[in-house]
């Protein structure tokens, strides 16, 4: 599937000497450290779909809101289908590069050839989206993915574009069926593949899809965020 669409009152005089040394202590004594930035992006957990909108590649992803463990998630299922959730909003990275999510698969596809166009489908991708230039033209797209074959940690050019890079950050069925967590710093990540330092993102998204290879899949996506640490 191509993969490239996708912020007091004043103290007396004669007393300001000694109360404002005081107050300043007693302020940096209480404030503690700096509490870590937040920027939600997909509130799945209240039920919250909002500003996500659709993009359709081949036909629909089913995609929806269901309980699984208590919580409201984002269940997502295809039978050789592809399309996509993305929400347009602005990220600063240089105050909240890191990426947090939680995802969920079924299994694993098995025997695609990843770095082939007949293999680009996957039952996970969150892409994270730099617009640029006209019609897009310049624009950047680093999608993370659960793998079939590449192992974790490999990064590859996507097959349809090379706007697009991919990045396994989950191989193969060791964690199929359970609930895995993620952290990424987006801004080195995006560095790492485009040898460029991107400051802000315009969009995130997430697929699952299995259309190059007719494929079948049913995978959950958990909240999304960018935090500063």
């Amino acid at each position: 599937m191509p993969s490239g669409f996708f912020l007091s009152a004043p103290f007396p005089k004669v007393r300001m000497r000694v109360a404002f040394p005081f107050l300043t202590a007693l302020m940096l004594f209480s404030a503690g450290p700096a509490a870590a930035e937040t920027l939600r992006v997909g509130s799945f957990s209240s039920g919250d779909l909002a500003g996500w909108d659709v993009k359709s590649f081949k036909g629909e992803t089913r995609y929806e809101l269901v309980r699984d463990g208590g919580v409201t998630v984002l269940q997502a299922s295809t039978d050789g289908m592809a399309s996509g959730r993305f929400r347009k909003i602005r990220v600063d990275l240089a105050r909240t590069p890191v990426l947090r999510w939680r995802w969920k698969i079924d299994a694993p596809y098995r025997g695609n050839d990843e770095e082939s166009r007949a293999g680009d489908d996957f039952p996970v991708r969150i892409y994270v989206v730099v617009e640029r230039g006209p019609l897009g033209l310049r624009s950047r797209a680093l999608n993370y993915v659960w793998a079939s074959g590449k192992p974790v940690g490999a990064r590859w050019p996507n097959p349809f574009t090379s706007q697009a890079m991919m990045q396994a950050v989950d191989s193969g069925d060791a964690r199929a069926g359970t609930w895995v967590s993620h952290q990424r710093n987006v801004r080195d990540d995006l560095r790492a593949a485009f040898g460029e330092d991107f400051t802000e993102i315009d969009a995130v998204a997430v697929m699952t899809d299995g259309d190059n290879g007719a494929r079948q899949a049913r995978a959950w996506y958990g909240d999304i965020s960018f935090s500063s640490e």
